[in-house]
């Protein structure tokens, strides 16, 4: 299977990012032939303050009805393009809190998986810049992986990085590459990035897809950066694609067979199941 992961910059005219995504999605089908684009977290809307988010915010559909713009956007997507679409991330409208929620769709246009976000960005950075992901948006509590060919596809969203215990689940599961849209902050982005992808597909034995947001974007409390450099990493830690500064995409051929024999060689997950502690 070769995919692309997509780098957007995408502000809070949902509108403008919907029209931006069409068009790097485009783009990145007529120049690599992938089988699966990825778009990076909330590409439907970043940014902006609380009216922003509640105008962008989708309540999903039963599958097979007809949804919101974002999301007739992803579908149409991958049945124009004849791909399997991983649709990063878009804010999906909850009782009570909105969600960070990932749609993917065969390139039928079918549904094939929804995945809300587990692990919430509550931090403080180096800079002393506070982020509380939690004021608005809840959490999910579902390990999610689904079909695209013959490759099992596990997904997980930015700050779930972090959390090794989640990337095993999903190893557990099945998943070969796991895809981790993300719109991760610059001064954690130019340090911990590419190490933390690097070791969970280590960790995991998987490739890590990861697309991105990249550049500026306006919040209420004044503009924001964030990192970009969106990868493709191969289950030996080994970085096989990567964006450079601005939008755009980068592409990798995902070698199953590479797969099989790094997992055959260095059988981890058996020797968890093995070591009889409750991690397998």
């Amino acid at each position: 299977m070769r995919l692309a992961v997509v780098q957007m910059n995408p502000g809070h005219d949902k509108a403008a990012n919907i029209a931006a995504a069409e068009r790097l999605v485009a783009e990145a089908v007529a120049a690599e032939r992938p089988a699966l684009v990825a778009l990076p977290e909330l590409w439907d809307c970043l940014g902006g303050d609380r009216a922003a988010r509640a105008a962008a915010a989708e309540a999903l559909p039963e599958p097979g009805a007809e949804g919101g713009a974002a999301y007739e956007a992803m579908r149409g997507m991958a049945r124009r393009h004849g791909i399997f679409l991983h649709g990063g991330s878009i804010i999906e409208a909850g009782p009570e809190k909105h969600l960070n929620t990932t749609l993917a769709f065969a390139p039928d246009g079918t549904e094939l998986a929804r995945y809300r976000k587990i692990f919430l960005f509550d931090i403080v950075t180096p800079d002393g810049r506070g982020f509380r992901e939690s004021a608005a948006y809840g959490a999910g509590d579902a390990v999610v992986t689904y079909q695209a060919g013959e490759t099992r596809i596990g997904c997980a969203i930015c700050y779930d990085l972090r959390f090794p215990e989640l990337f095993q689940a999903l190893r557990r599961q099945g998943a070969e590459v796991i895809m981790l849209p993300s719109a991760f902050t610059l001064q954690t982005g130019r340090d911990h990035w590419e190490p933390l992808l690097r070791a969970r597909a280590i960790e995991t034995q998987c490739w890590m897809a990861a697309p991105a947001t990249w550049g500026q974007h306006e919040e209420r409390s004044g503009p924001r950066q964030t990192y970009g450099h969106a990868l493709v990493v191969d289950p030996w830690g080994q970085v096989v694609a990567s964006a450079s500064d601005g939008t755009g995409w980068a592409a990798a051929r995902i070698d199953a067979a590479l797969t099989a024999r790094i997992r055959r060689d260095m059988p981890l997950l058996e020797h968890r199941a093995a070591a009889g502690m409750g991690w397998a």
